[in-house]
This record gives structure tokens, sequence and C-alpha cells, in this order.
């Protein structure tokens, strides 16, 4: 017999399980649905999938004889190559693309289409009549229509004669010998007969020569800067005995593999020195110049290599009779113009400058020349607080004159005519009324008289000279609005117009750009820009939660570059289509404004602009009631990451919840030259305390309320996995719960997976916006992969 179990339920009780179970349904059908469609309209916005969409958007150049230049452009469907004269004025096909791909259709017997043909690169013959091209590993040369088609039977010369050696390179000015690292020696290679020569002999483990690998920099390839001869080398040998190592673990069946390098942190005695040397190719010989070690240093990045692989604050005379460099402290305050003898080694200090926090020299590489047939140099300085050109005296290092002056400052130096002694450079915040990180192109005298604007629309500039400097290539945009690409003569006057971006396809999909905004700091007085996402179904009558997309600085900011970007930083685009106001605002303590601006957190890197971005959102929150200030969101990369945590701890109220990815949550244990410039040298107090403590993130995490998401590389060589495992370790102190996801043999640049930004875009739409996001949304591969 079955007996029936009964409970009696009070009538008020029996009301309030009704009334509750009523509330909690309608608390349900109220939160907003996010689905596996939104997650897919969404995906349409990241930059995988929009950057196709954006055509006509950049022009490369391939530098030709007389400044002419050909280049590819990208259509709809395929490409078209552009050939420009500069001098006639004209824009016209750089071959007969049919023509072309019939003749190479017959030779490879497989049809191919005019403006889907094999390749990439063309190379004209002498006389401009001809071209030569490579496909599957056969040179192939014709005329231009493509009369004449035949293919060489040997390889093409880059491909032919003796093996090329694994070793990356740097090739000399004419291209015809090039030098690499092979066991901690630097040698010569003949690049058409294959010879190689060894040219120093006395470079041992961790005591090598034209190596980069101290610190976050993990590169095999030499750092030169060759003379303009040809016939000798700058480079150094790099000290690295006794500096402190890092540690990785590879993930993998059986034993892991430990991965051990040379990672000199903050406070270390013995950090990565330089013994700066001239290498002469006959002999071959070493000139060590008389001086001591200097600091592995830039006047500008936290590296000492430039961006095309050669010394960075290192040039050659034009006769490559005397060297000029530039070498830093360890702290970045101080900097030392120096002119060496590459036959003697005898080293000339010419100039001094120290600076109160750090010194930089500009934002577009080391803004410095040197003019010895003058004998007189350039110098940047921001020792009026805008950062402005001077004219030095070689001799004495005394300045002869301001080269710019009045409101703005200087990005970076185009071009030195020293002949008509004028200079092209670009300027910041020099046109008022316009957002002060449009970049425009100037030209002045080297007297500081005739400063001209030269790209005279309100938008940012990217300027690309000519060889001769008669021309340059001017592509400008802005945030909202795309590319235009045109041609000018180094005067400013418009030669031709090249592309015009076309987004109609982008524009198709839904596409909206973003809103670029003007909020106050903390000071409630300063102006601080940024870029607003909404979602391309806003309403108005709706309240948003409102994500900040934050990269703090010191070196860059949220924002970055101000041109065009079908996707913008960190999917800050694709993210507000599931339903977020998103922002990124560049606040104190960011570049290209003034030097009191750049250096406002200066030895306090846990601000880590924080005042402005909370001050900011609740500025817009008052301005716009569409946005739900109680519902804010942060979310960072690497020093974004190291930003959003702190947000966490130190804005509980405030960041509701936050995601942090590859953060330096502790500089203590993040690469010297980074922390030791932005937060100054370490000093240890007697209690055991020192001056870093403040900015260590694990340091606060008890103060954590909100949900928060942690993620690293287990891999990841520039900010170790382990500064985010002190985080975790310090919120298990605390009983403090969060999240952990980490990506096993992962680097630095997880960031953009797949399964990383759905993970961070559930743990949003979780959390923030109170929705159930679709379980393992499988994003699409990008077109063409």
């Amino acid at each position: 017999m079955t007996v029936c179990k009964f409970r009696f339920v009070p009538a008020a009780a029996a009301l309030l399980l009704v009334v509750s179970a009523d509330f909690a349904a309608q608390k349900a059908e109220s939160r907003p649905a996010v689905t596996a469609e939104d997650y897919a309209r969404a995906e349409k916005y990241l930059g995988a999938q929009t950057a196709p969409l954006v055509l006509n958007a950049s022009v490369r150049p391939n530098w030709l004889p007389g400044d002419r230049f050909w280049y590819r452009n990208q259509l709809a469907r395929g490409a078209e190559f552009i050939l420009v004269d500069p001098a006639g004025g004209r824009r016209s096909p750089a071959f007969d693309q049919a023509g072309v791909a019939a003749a190479l259709s017959a030779a490879e017997g497989k049809a191919f289409d005019p403006v889907e043909l094999p390749f990439a690169r063309i190379d004209y013959t002498p006389d401009g009549k001809g071209m030569t091209f490579v496909v599957g590993g056969r040179r192939y040369s014709c005329d231009l229509r493509g009369r004449g088609m035949r293919h060489e039977e040997a390889p093409p010369a880059e491909t032919a004669g003796p093996r090329r050696s694994a070793e990356p390179e740097a090739a000399s000015p004419d291209g015809q010998l090039a030098v690499f690292i092979r066991n901690d020696n630097l040698w010569l290679r003949e690049r058409a007969t294959g010879a190689e020569t060894q040219l120093t002999f006395d470079g041992v483990k961790d005591y090598g020569y034209a190596t980069d690998n101290a610190g976050w920099a993990r590169s095999n390839r030499p750092v030169v800067t060759w003379a303009p001869d040809g016939k000798k080398v700058a480079t150094f040998q790099q000290d690295q005995r006794g500096v402190g190592e890092m540690y990785l673990v590879e993930t993998r069946v059986g034993h892991p593999v430990l991965h051990a390098w040379k990672y000199p942190l903050p406070g270390d005695e013995k950090v990565t020195m330089i013994e700066r040397v001239i290498i002469h190719l006959d002999g071959p010989r070493i000139v060590r110049l008389k001086m001591p070690p200097d600091q592995h240093r830039g006047s500008v990045a936290d590296d000492i290599k430039a961006d095309d692989g050669s010394m960075e604050d290192v040039i050659w005379s034009p006769d490559s009779r005397h060297l000029a460099f530039v070498s830093s402290s360890r702290d970045h305050k101080t900097v030392w113009l120096r002119e060496a003898d590459p036959e003697s080694g005898e080293v000339r200090e010419i100039y001094q400058e120290t600076a109160r926090t750090f010194f930089e020299s500009g934002a577009d590489g080391p803004c410095w020349r040197y003019l010895p047939d003058s004998g007189e140099f350039i110098w940047f300085s921001e020792r009026e607080d805008m950062g402005r050109l001077y004219l030095h005296d070689l001799r004495t290092g005394r300045i002869k004159n301001p080269i710019t002056s009045g409101p703005g400052r200087v990005a970076g130096i185009v071009q030195v005519d020293e002949k008509n002694r004028r200079l092209m450079f670009v300027g910041l915040a020099m046109e008022p009324g316009r957002d002060p990180y449009f970049r425009h192109v100037y030209a002045v005298g080297f007297d500081g008289k005739n400063q001209t604007l030269l790209t005279p629309e309100d938008m940012t500039h990217d300027a690309a000279l000519s060889p001769s400097g008669k021309y340059f290539i001017d592509t400008f945009s802005r945030p909202d609005i795309p590319p235009i690409t045109i041609l000018r003569t180094a005067a400013g006057r418009l030669v031709l117009t090249l592309e015009k971006a076309d987004i109609s396809a982008l524009l198709e999909t839904g596409w909206t750009p973003p809103t670029p905004f003007t909020v106050k700091g903390r000071d409630g007085k300063t102006d601080l820009y940024g870029l607003m996402f909404r979602p391309t179904k806003f309403d108005p009558n709706t309240k948003y939660p409102i994500l900040n997309n934050i990269y703090p600085g010191p070196q860059s900011g949220s924002v970055g570059s101000r041109s065009f970007s079908a996707s913008r930083r960190w999917d800050a685009r694709a993210i507000a289509e599931l339903g977020f106001v998103v922002v990124q605002i560049d606040g104190l303590g960011t570049p290209n404004r003034s030097k009191s601006f750049h250096e406002a957190y200066y030895g306090d890197m846990a601000d880590n602009t924080l005042p402005d971005q909370v001050a900011g959102m609740k500025e817009l929150a008052a301005r716009f009631p569409w946005i739900d200030i109680d519902r804010a969101g942060i979310y960072g990369h690497s020093g974004g990451g190291y930003a959003a945590c702190a947000a966490m701890f130190h804005y509980p109220e405030f960041f509701k919840v936050g995601v942090s990815q590859a953060g330096n949550h502790d500089n203590r244990g993040y690469e010297d030259d980074w922390g030791e410039k932005w937060h100054g040298l370490l000093v240890g107090n007697p209690a055991g305390t020192s001056n870093y403590d403040s900015q260590a993130n694990q340091n606060f995490a008890k103060n954590l309320k909100g949900k928060l998401l942690l993620a690293h590389g287990t891999m990841d060589s520039n900010v170790p996995p382990y500064l985010t495992l002190l985080v975790v370790d310090a919120l298990i102190a605390a009983n403090k719960d969060f999240d952990l996801i980490l990506l096993p043999n992962r680097g630095h640049g997880f960031g953009s997976e797949p399964y990383m930004t759905r993970r961070r875009w559930d743990y949003f739409v979780t959390h923030l916006l109170g929705a159930e996001p679709p379980r393992e949304f499988a994003f699409k591969p990008a077109a063409g992969r």
C-alpha cells in the first residue's frame, strides 16, 4: 500500500511562496535575452571579420627611381597593381593584368584570373618596359602587356646558390652583405655567394655581440647600425653575466620543458649592460669605444632596438667618419649625446639633459638629428612642458635657437633638409579647436621661422616620405571617418588622390562608428578625450551597463591611434553589440599631451588613470540617462589587465565586474627598464617595505567586492604569469571568491583568441548584464583562414 504524506502550509506562507515565485518569473522575464544570434551579430564586428570589408584603406609604396612607386590595392575580389608617377601627376595600372594573366596561364598550364594573380610583388626591368615576378619558385619575365613571357631555368637569385642560413640577418645599405649572430659572435655573409666570415671571436654565453634578449625582448636578430659606406657597423657586446633569470615551464605529456633566460628586475644589483663597439669589416677588427659600459636603455622605448632592427639612438655621419649616439641613465632621468671616432674609439660628450621624472625623446622614435656638416644637432626637449625642437651647436652643445614654438608639441621628425635648412615634423595640438591627438605634418626653417601646416584636413595624418624628399604620401582619417590617401609635394601641394576607402560592405552589416567625446579629468578642469561604442540597435529608452576598456599607459593610452578602425582595440565595437555602452578614455598620465600631463602619476603606478576613468564615466552617465552607472565594468590586457584588477581593488563600490588579462600586477616582477622608468628606482626601507608596495595589486586584494576574472598565458615571456598568481594567492588568503583561467603554453597575445573572447563576453553578460549567455558559443573562422 502506498502511503501519501502531506505537509501543512499556513495560508500566509503559501501566499508568500506564490508571490515569490511570481516575482522570480517576472524578474527572469525582465532580464535581457542574449542568444547565440546576438553573439553571432557581435562576432561580425571583430577585427578579423571587419578588416576584409574595408577596401582602398592604405597605400604601401614600393619606391622606384625618380620617386615613382607602385602599390597593390585590395579590391572586393582580388587586387590591382597601381603605378604612380609624381612628376607627371599620373596614377595608372602598373601593368596589363589581363595580358599577364593570359600569358601566365599559358605558361603554367592553368587559368589565372587577372585580379587574382599568384604573386604580390613585381620588379621592373631597368628600362621600365618589362617586369619580373616569382610564381612557384620560378622567376618569370615579360613586358608590361605579358608578351615574351618566359621563366628562368634556375631559381631566382634570392633562392639560388648555397643554402641560406636560418639565422636572422641585418643587410648592408646596398643589400650585398649581411651580418648575423652565430654562437654569440657576429658573422658576415656575402649574399650573392653565401660566403661567410667570422667578425668577432670572444663572444660567449651571456656576453655576446649584437644580441637583443634582455627582459621581455627575446630575439636572435642582430642589432646593428651600418655605416653609410657599408664597411663597418656600430653595435655592442651585451653583458648579462650575473643577471637574474626568468623561468617558464612548457606543459606537455611527460617531463615538462623549462625555459630560462636573463630577465633583470627593478632593484636588481646587476642588470643588462652594453659595451659599445665599432666592427670594421676589413681585417676584421673591433674598436671598443673608450667609455664605461652603458645601460640597456633607449631614449624613447624600453629597448635599444629600433623598429627597423637597427640600434636606436645611433646616427652615423654621412661620410662614415663619426658616430653620434645617446646614452640613458638607468632611471631614464638623464641622457647624454656623445660623438665617437670609429678608428680610435675616442668619445666626446656633447650635451647632457636631466628631467625631474623621466626623459623622452619624442613619440615616433628618437627625435634628434646629428648634423656634422653644419656643426649642429637638432634636439627634442620638454623643458618648457610642451615637447619642442631646438637647434644646438655641435661643438659647445649650446642652444642656438628654438625651432618650434607656440602651442602643441612635436611627435616626430619626418625629414631634415640640411641644404635648404628646413625640416618637416609631426605636430600635435597645434591647431586650435581640434582633437589634440590628431597628427598633422608641418614644415619649418632651422631658424624657427615660416612654420607651415602641410596637412590642413581636420583629421589625423600619417606621412610616408619619398626617397628624394620631394613628395609624401598622406593618409588621413578619424575614428568615425574612413581614410583618404593622397600624394603631396614637400610644400603640401596636392598632386593627386590615390585612394578613398570604401566601407560600403561594412555599412551593410549595420556597423556604426564610435562617438568621440570630451569629459573632465579628476581635477574637474582638464579635458580628456575618448571614444564611446553603442549597440547598433541602440534604444535611448533602455538603461545600458557601462564597460571601460582600459589601457592606462604610461607609454600609451586606451584609445590608441586616432585613425579609422573598423573594430578598434580589444573588441570594443563587438562587445557593445551585446547590450553595453563601452568607453575608452585617455586619462592623465598618458602621452602625447604636455609633459606635466604625462608625468601626472609618476612614482604611483597604481593610479593607472583610474581617478580619471571614474570621473569621466560619471560625467557621461550624468549627460546620458541611458547609461546605468550602477552597473560599471572594466577590462583590459597587459597594462590594461593590471589597471582592471587595480580598479576592482581600489574602487570596489564603483566597478562591479572586471576582467584582467596578462596583468603586470607587481612591477617588481616585471622587467627592470619599464618599472624603473615610470615608478622610479626601487628603494627599500629598514622595516622591509619599499616604495613599490603601493603599486602591487596583491596588497589590496582584500578590498574585492565584485566579480573578478583573472587570465594569463602560462608561457608569457613578456609579463610572467607569476604576477597573476601573486594576486590569486592574496585573494585566497583574504577568502575572496574570484575566477581564474590559465591558458597553457600561451604567450602574451592570447586576449583575442576565440576562447578568451567568448569567456570575456560571457562574464560580462552574466554578471553585469544579468543575462544567461549562449552556452559554449563557437566563433566562425575568419574569411580566408
